[in-house]
């Protein structure tokens, strides 16, 4: 078992926060701390840019199953804006496939395996 105690301080106030890991691994304290950074890492990144490319924190879709589903399909939006290689950011990126419906799909295009033939014009 490992047990992780955290303590964040935002302007003043203070939090504590006590999480248990369960592994059977044996490994050392400082590699369950390398993963567990990395772990949150990940997570604080993706939150970030759901709420700054879609002001996800803002939503105040919370009856049933909206919240979820606006949730799933954000998440899918910034996959698809995000493997996009064009300069820009992110919002930016968003934003311009709303008005553009050629922009749009160029996204969408690269989401679609690249083995496919290019379609007839």
């Amino acid at each position: 078992m490992v047990v992780v105690r955290s303590r964040r301080q935002l302007w003043n106030q203070t939090t504590c926060e006590t999480r248990f890991f369960l592994s059977s691994m044996p490994e050392k304290a400082v590699a369950f701390a390398q993963w567990i950074r990395a772990h949150w890492e990940i997570e604080n990144c993706l939150h970030w840019c759901l709420d700054v490319v879609f002001g996800e924190d803002a939503s105040r879709k919370s009856t049933q199953n909206a919240a979820r589903n606006l949730s799933i399909l954000r998440r899918l939006a910034l996959n698809l804006v995000h493997q996009h290689p064009g300069k820009g950011s992110l919002k930016m990126k968003r934003y311009r496939a709303s008005l553009d419906n050629d922009f749009l799909m160029e996204i969408l295009a690269y989401s679609l395996p690249h083995t496919l033939p290019p379609s007839p014009s």
